[in-house]
């Protein structure tokens, strides 16, 4: 699991803004865009880790995945059922939720 944190609730937010932040205190450099309160950068982080966490199954499914070209291969002598078959063994170990 990524931590979403707060630079990237703040760029996912205000993706013009200019800003600092350390030691988790923020410092609003943008006089352009309005700078968002403590309940929207929470309300951010919350939503852009949930979106994260919801696509788990397809990060660890693209890691188990053959290359694009040894799957071709497989197409190639094994033919399409059984290229199916390969790729429906991750698909089922890394089921959609």
């Amino acid at each position: 699991m990524l931590p979403i944190g707060k630079p990237e609730a703040l760029q996912s937010l205000t993706p013009t803004a200019e800003w600092s932040l350390n030691n988790n205190v923020l410092e609003w450099l943008s006089k352009d865009v309005t700078q968002p309160t403590d309940a929207e950068i929470t309300a951010e982080i919350e939503k852009l880790q949930a979106e994260y966490d919801s696509q788990d199954y397809a990060r660890k499914r693209a890691a188990e995945y053959p290359s694009i070209a040894d799957q071709l291969d497989d197409i190639y002598h094994n033919g399409i059922d059984a290229w199916k078959a390969t790729i429906k063994t991750t698909k089922d170990k890394y089921p959609k939720e």
